[in-house]
């Protein structure tokens, strides 16, 4: 099972992703994919760490390559989230949103149950050449993954929409 969580930044998609993935069968795993660079991103790991706290996750960072993340098959994962590792993929590493997409269907593929978190919507914004193909790229990524998925559900207005698919537990 693959499931795609969509959303623009602050609308619920990692909580609600969180609850999806918390009662699925097997052991369940949180793929961390932020590299901190300064306080606003370590502020942003404290709280999705701190939203967790409790759960049963099984933390593992990985900024890149999660296919090859140490996980049984019975498990379920949670990639906390598909714009970071696209980034670290992209400005650290000279990959392509294909690339990044085979990276995480070899996770989809290895392991029973997949939740991936994605933004979908960016705030309007004057962006420099290099954001504006990061975004073109992280906006391939979307629709490769949402083709690819299962189910795919919006986060709007802080309500979950399925879009594709259903919205049940792994």
């Amino acid at each position: 099972m693959f499931i795609l969580v969509m959303g623009k930044n602050g609308s619920g998609k990692s909580a609600f992703a969180e609850k999806l993935t918390v009662n699925a069968k097997g052991e369940r795993y949180y793929l961390a994919t932020m590299l901190p660079y300064g306080r606003k991103d370590a502020s942003r790991v404290h709280k999705h760490t701190a939203q967790r706290a409790g759960l049963g996750f099984i933390t593992l960072e990985l900024p890149y390559a999660v296919s090859a993340a140490d996980i049984p098959a019975e498990s379920a994962a949670l990639l906390e989230d598909v714009a970071n590792l696209l980034s670290n993929a992209m400005f650290d590493k000279g990959l392509t949103a294909l690339e990044v997409f085979d990276d995480i269907m070899g996770l989809r593929h290895r392991v029973s149950c997949v939740v991936a978190v994605t933004i979908s919507e960016f705030d309007d914004g004057d962006y420099d050449q290099e954001t504006l193909e990061y975004i073109r790229s992280l906006t391939e990524l979307n629709r490769r993954l949402s083709e690819a998925a299962d189910a795919v559900i919006e986060m709007r207005g802080g309500a979950p929409v399925v879009t594709k698919g259903e919205s049940r537990l792994c």
